[in-house]
């Protein structure tokens, strides 16, 4: 029985063509992630510097968005600016 596996990228590479030339793997996927495959499954993603960080602050805003969310009615304080 075989089973099919989402790969969750839309450029892919297996891993002898990793080996041979990383940088060539990363530069025709022009910036977005990579499966890398074994034997055709996915076994992990080469993600881009750039693209990771992307994906670092999608993450943290919506920490923040659920963060003021959950905050949402609490009453104000006031602060002066000039006493802390």
């Amino acid at each position: 029985m075989s089973m099919t596996h989402p790969i969750l990228a839309n450029a892919s590479a297996g891993i002898s063509e990793l080996k041979k030339n990383p940088m060539a793997v990363i530069e025709h996927a022009e910036g977005a992630p990579v499966a890398i495959l074994n034997r055709n499954r996915p076994v992990f993603y080469a993600v881009p510097a750039a693209a990771w960080e992307s994906l670092i602050d999608q993450l943290e805003d919506l920490e923040l968005a659920a963060l003021v969310r959950e905050r949402q009615g609490e009453a104000e304080i006031e602060v002066d600016i000039d006493e802390l």
